[in-house]
């Protein structure tokens, strides 16, 4: 079979243009413009980040790479089937052509299914909890209309510390904001140490919320009477943004908070700190609005009265 002479010319720079521009990329764009990007190669801001970024950009590629092609053979279609001077009619038409149905049929199904299951994948990697022995670090998050508690639990054995809790408050307006600015000093702030095995308990007060660390690139929701866990390994120390991700009311915008990732030292520091505040032990459920509400009264009992 004889070469074209014209495609072996082509193929040298068509391959060096493309080697120019993925040698060009940033670390922003190779991560598909996700938010924590570290934009010195360094690891992502949890365990996860890495894998759902790549998992992102890599459908990314091949969504493009599916568009691309069905814009070629538009184009292509358009072009080569177009109606000729002097030609009259309807042009040949390719109905009940069955290889092509086929074939239209059959790689839709193929995408659809090789998506869901890299997808189902990919999340129970990020779903998968650590065991009981393997947490050093355990903290219960409450959702509330509209701020976040955060419960410091103690865990035997770990070497950092707990048996403490935080209630925070909805953002208010910096003094002197002009375009909307938030007091950030006033945020909520959950603390976790780096390097740590972090398993976080998300519940709610009173309807549903949703727990997003922007940077983490994961979010979990917080239903009433439900306990979703998240499992993490904090790897990059920061202040990362967060907020409510499920519309929950009047002020579901307000609904925000930190994550201050920290060293060690730092991260015991700050739970001693609570415990000179006065803030020991734990606010749980029995904080919880809805069991508060007229007509769900429910009768409490001692330990003496317990059977």
């Amino acid at each position: 079979m004889r070469q074209n002479p014209r495609f072996k010319w082509a193929v040298a720079p068509v391959s060096a243009a493309l080697l120019l521009v993925l040698a060009g990329c940033t670390n922003q764009q190779l991560n598909g413009f996700m938010p924590g990007d570290p934009n010195n190669g360094g690891p992502g801001v949890t365990n996860h980040s890495d894998t759902i970024a790549t998992f992102w950009t890599n459908s990314w590629i091949v969504l493009m790479g599916i568009g691309f092609l069905v814009w070629v053979l538009i184009l292509w279609a358009s072009i080569a089937y177009r109606r000729r001077r002097g030609e009259k009619g309807l042009p040949h038409q390719l109905r009940y052509h069955m290889p092509i149905e086929i074939l239209f049929t059959v790689i839709p199904v193929i995408l659809v299914g090789g998506f869901f299951a890299f997808t189902a994948r990919e999340q129970a990697k990020v779903e998968h909890n650590f065991a009981q022995d393997e947490v050093d670090v355990h903290i219960e998050v409450y959702g509330k209309q509209w701020a976040w508690d955060f419960n410091y639990l103690p865990v035997e054995g770990s070497e950092y510390d707990g048996g403490v809790y935080y209630e925070g408050v909805q953002a208010v307006p910096a003094a002197d904001a002009t375009k909307g600015e938030i007091d950030t000093d006033k945020l909520p702030k959950l603390y976790l140490p780096v390097g740590a095995n972090a398993q976080i308990d998300l519940k709610s007060r009173d309807v549903a919320h949703s727990f997003w660390v922007v940077d983490f690139l994961y979010k979990e929701d917080t239903i009433p009477g439900k306990t979703n866990t998240m499992s993490i390994v904090a790897e990059r120390e920061g202040v990362y943004m967060g907020k409510c991700a499920e519309l929950c009311g009047e002020y579901h915008s307000m609904m925000l908070f930190e994550v201050h990732v920290v060293s060690q030292e730092e991260y015991n520091a700050y739970i001693q700190s609570l415990r000179d505040a006065g803030q020991e032990g734990a606010h749980g459920d029995e904080y919880n609005r809805n069991t508060h509400l007229e007509g769900t009264d429910v009768p409490s009992f001692g330990p003496e009265e317990q059977h």
